[in-house]
């Protein structure tokens, strides 16, 4: 990557009449549905299921990364008028930039599959469809959200993918408050520890399937169209005190129903048979907790699977536009990226096993993603005055060095079995 100086885009996105207040929220909420897509659903009831609160403490520290990597990745959209993924389409040569789209695209494949998969399985859950034809219909729909995205705006498509976030908050969470939780062993799990290989690879599947590398690309582009080119000065903070408050109660949100999985597998599905896919814990979870938990827990699947996919597919369409600079419109992306999962399905692969190795294949890629994004929120020639502060540069160094330490964990344990 050569550092060259990049001023903001002319300003073709900025608004008439800057928004206020509560206002200038959603980007933020968009983002957040890639961390509770259904690889984060098998990954945190695995989890629970295998090793009760143990690795709680993974959720917890890895959604206070994300909160730091979402920020930042919305404030260079917002001070630069760029994406990440077309601030680095300007910076590499050509050979470079190409590896870079080929990674960041199998890592926006994963997502995809992941995201019909849960879609098909919720659909199976709720109405016995069959999943190739569940596939299908995930697909479809997620074709319209994102018609409508092209159409009504990103202001009703925000609105739209905001109410599902609420929809599967409500169906994750419901099972606590009739859940026996421990807080005794609530508690121990925010300890930081491991049990054998195996929890440090649920560890990194757990990473993968919370801060995800789609994204952040995804997240500085929601920003810039959302913001628009905002000037330095008085209405530049003031955006980025809004997009600060964005990104803590998005991620508040997300992390909360991730959590919430996470318990809800530890208090009701140690020993339990079966709890290994997601049909077997939903079936579990109707045994042990009740019927209409169980439902609520298949519509949020079936909302989680609907928002994200249309999420992961408009971070695909970003990572090719700013490192190809090649414009896929999304219902078309959308048509040729639906095929993989469905192929999948129809092979008859264990769906379950498919989310959680996409979490995995996910935890490759954030590297990639979030290593230039600190680098170039610290430079004064890319973000001028708004660069990042010696005590965020440190922070955000630190959040970056654990993640692909873990990632070199991953890939040892992974290939020594």
């Amino acid at each position: 990557m050569s550092d060259v100086s990049t001023p903001p885009r002319a300003a073709e996105r900025t608004p008439a009449k800057r928004a206020a207040g509560l206002t200038l929220l959603g980007p933020a909420f968009v983002a957040a549905i890639a961390y509770v897509d259904p690889g984060n659903v098998a990954a945190n009831l695995t989890a629970g299921a295998q090793n009760g609160y143990l690795l709680l403490w993974v959720l917890v520290a890895a959604n206070a990364s994300a909160v730091v990597v979402q920020y930042l990745s919305a404030k260079l959209g917002v001070v630069t008028g760029r994406s990440l993924p077309e601030h680095l389409g300007l910076r590499m040569r050509r050979t470079p930039r190409l590896l870079c789209w080929a990674q960041a695209e199998v890592v926006a494949a994963a997502t995809d599959v992941a995201e019909v998969i849960g879609g098909a399985l919720a659909l199976h859950l709720l109405f016995g469809l069959p999943l190739v034809a569940g596939g299908l219909v995930t697909g479809i729909v997620s074709m319209l959200i994102l018609t409508l995205h092209s159409r009504r705006g990103t202001r009703t498509f925000e609105a739209v993918v905001t109410t599902m976030l609420a929809i599967l908050t409500v169906g994750f969470c419901a099972g606590l408050l009739v859940a026996p939780v421990s807080p005794t062993e609530l508690l121990g799990g925010l300890v930081p520890r491991f049990e054998g290989s195996g929890s440090v690879l649920l560890a990194a599947s757990m990473l993968g399937a919370t801060v995800m590398p789609h994204a952040v690309y995804l997240h500085s582009a929601l920003a810039r169209d959302r913001h628009g080119d905002v000037p330095a000065g008085p209405e530049r903070r003031r955006v980025l005190v809004a997009t600060r408050w964005d990104v803590a109660l998005a991620l508040v949100v997300a992390g909360g129903v991730n959590i919430c999985m996470l318990v809800l597998a530890a208090a009701t599905l140690p020993g339990v048979a079966g709890t290994d896919t997601i049909p077997g814990a939903q079936r579990a979870i109707e045994t042990n907790v009740g019927p209409v938990v169980g439902v609520l827990f298949a519509v949020g699947l079936l909302a989680s699977g609907l928002a994200s996919t249309s999420v992961g597919c408009m971070a695909g369409a970003e990572i090719m536009h700013g490192l190809l600079h090649v414009r896929v419109p999304l219902p078309v992306r959308r048509l040729v990226t639906l095929v993989p999962a469905l192929v999948l399905l129809a092979a008859g692969v264990d769906p379950t096993m498919l989310l959680v190795a996409s979490q995995v294949v996910l935890s490759f890629g954030i590297a990639f993603a979030i290593v230039p994004l600190v680098v170039y929120t610290s430079r004064r020639s890319v973000m001028g005055t708004d660069v990042n502060a010696v005590a965020t540069r440190v922070v955000a160094a630190i959040i970056a060095l654990v993640i692909v330490a873990l990632n070199v964990t991953l890939v040892a344990l992974t290939v020594t079995g």
